[in-house]
């Protein structure tokens, strides 16, 4: 079922939704797509809502990195993916991203490693090793970022401990 908004009515939304949380401008445009909103419509919202800074995609990018990174230990492939998902341009969020060192992506990564490590059962070290990668390929980490956290003493130090 479609609902149908008048361009005022998309803008009094829209102006609430960003004031209480941060929103790209892919998702906005997506939400009006659904309303029927025309195309000038559309873009004379998103020209005030730019212009008078509810919608900043940068600014939106850098707390979703943030969050996606700290709160749900997500790794740079799953990161980018979502915001190529929420159709945020590649030169928006690859400087963002590129200014986290690859200890940040570290840190995230070990303790996962360390509790996903408790689970796993494996005939040998190969395999569980294989099996951590795994996992954490499916949560975003690059292969680099793995092996180090894999290979690194205190990795390895964690892992013999329990």
């Amino acid at each position: 079922m479609k609902i149908e908004k008048t361009e005022e009515q998309a803008l009094s939304t829209l102006t609430t939704l960003c004031s209480r949380s941060e929103h790209c401008t892919g998702e906005l445009l997506e939400k009006m797509r659904r309303w029927n909103l025309s195309e000038e419509a559309q873009a004379r919202v998103m020209a005030y809502l730019t212009t008078n800074r509810y919608v900043d995609d940068e600014r939106f990018t850098r707390a979703f990195v943030k969050d996606k990174l700290l709160y749900n230990k997500w790794g740079r492939r799953k990161i980018e993916q979502a915001l190529w998902q929420k159709h945020v341009e590649a030169q928006i969020y690859q400087p963002i991203l590129d200014e986290i060192e690859p200890n940040e992506w570290k840190a995230q990564l070990l303790p996962l490693l360390k509790s996903k490590r408790r689970s796993i059962k494996g005939q040998s070290d190969y395999e569980v090793n294989a099996k951590l990668i795994r996992f954490a390929m499916s949560r975003g980490f690059t292969i680099d970022i793995i092996r180090q956290c894999l290979d690194s003493d205190e990795a390895v130090d964690e892992f013999e401990d329990e």
